[in-house]
């Protein structure tokens, strides 16, 4: 059976959140939008993966400014602000009286549309906005045996196609992906970029450790990642070699340790690619090291309370 970095244990606790739509607070069964919302019929949006940790969303901030600038490039308009939606997010884990080990997934569409057709004048009214708070921690057991990942054919596209930094609900070359992998008995794709260069996986992103540096991709066909950021700025502070570069995959192969990152799981080993042992098969020294320094900038960051 395949995992992704997303595999979590069924809670019995999220059969009773409550899901915010629009400011208003649903029971998950009563939770719904329109057939007629241009996220359902569109993909027509954008959205955010955020971790509570002791009551604190970390990085809230940068989240909410990546989720304004997707926004803009779709000439959406969010009407609201940054810091009244950071506050409607908090406002949401309250009434469910959550405090730490929730994923909360953030959902900005265009809105209602008066009949199902892309042009954004169809729309009527303004936007939806959906906050799904859920008791979810990453599986320990993905990080003591590592992914197993799979190089697909699916590429990330161009920017003047569908730009990969955009974090939008269209994301049909990720599913493809992400089927490919898994009828090949992976974890999660590997996705290359146009130029056959590694640039991220379909769901988190890609690391590798060669000679003691630390190797990521060029960064120019993937999401500018909030965790992958983090892990390349504590490199810098630690004074460990990190390099945002063009690499292939057989020099992935060759690798001493590989990891992926995301807000979900934070740092994850991988132990496998295409078949392939990476190292020793199981997680590398560096990549637990660089584990223990992100989740102390995790807690260095929710001592500093609840900010946007």
């Amino acid at each position: 059976m395949t995992t992704g970095t997303h595999n979590a244990r069924a809670d019995a606790r999220n059969e009773r959140i409550l899901i915010n739509i629009n400011g208003e607070l649903f029971p998950r069964e009563k939770a719904v939008v329109s057939v007629f919302d241009s996220g359902f019929i569109l993909g027509d949006g954008v959205w955010e993966g955020l971790r509570l940790h002791r009551g604190v969303i970390p990085f809230l901030g940068r989240h909410l400014k990546r989720l304004w600038e997707g926004a803009k490039a779709l000439d959406l308009d969010p009407a609201i602000s940054p810091a009244a939606l950071g506050r409607r997010l908090y406002e949401t884990v309250d009434a469910n009286g959550m405090e730490s080990g929730a994923h909360i997934r953030l959902m900005l569409t265009r809105g209602i549309k008066s009949t199902p057709y892309q042009d954004p004048a169809m729309t009527i009214g303004g936007p939806t906005i959906v906050i799904i708070p859920e008791y979810k921690a990453p599986d320990p057991e993905l990080f003591e045996r590592g992914l197993r990942l799979h190089t697909v054919h699916v590429r990330r596209g161009y920017a003047d196609t569908q730009d990969p930094r955009i974090n939008s609900h269209s994301k049909l070359n990720c599913i493809f992906a992400c089927i490919q992998a898994a009828k090949a008995g992976c974890d999660e794709a590997l996705m290359l970029d146009p130029h056959g260069h590694v640039a991220t996986c379909n769901s988190t992103h890609f690391f590798i450790v060669r000679e003691g540096e630390v190797w990521t991709s060029s960064g120019d066909y993937c999401l500018d990642g909030i965790t992958r950021r983090n892990i390349v700025n504590v490199c810098k502070a630690e004074g460990i070699p990190v390099f945002e570069r063009n690499f292939s995959v057989m020099q992935a192969y060759g690798a001493e340790e590989a990891f992926v990152t995301g807000t979900f799981a934070g740092v994850t080993p991988v132990a496998e690619i295409d078949g392939r042992a990476i190292g020793e098969g199981k997680p590398g020294p560096l990549t637990r090291r660089l584990r223990g320094l992100y989740q102390e900038l995790i807690d260095g960051e929710t001592a500093r309370g609840r900010l946007c």
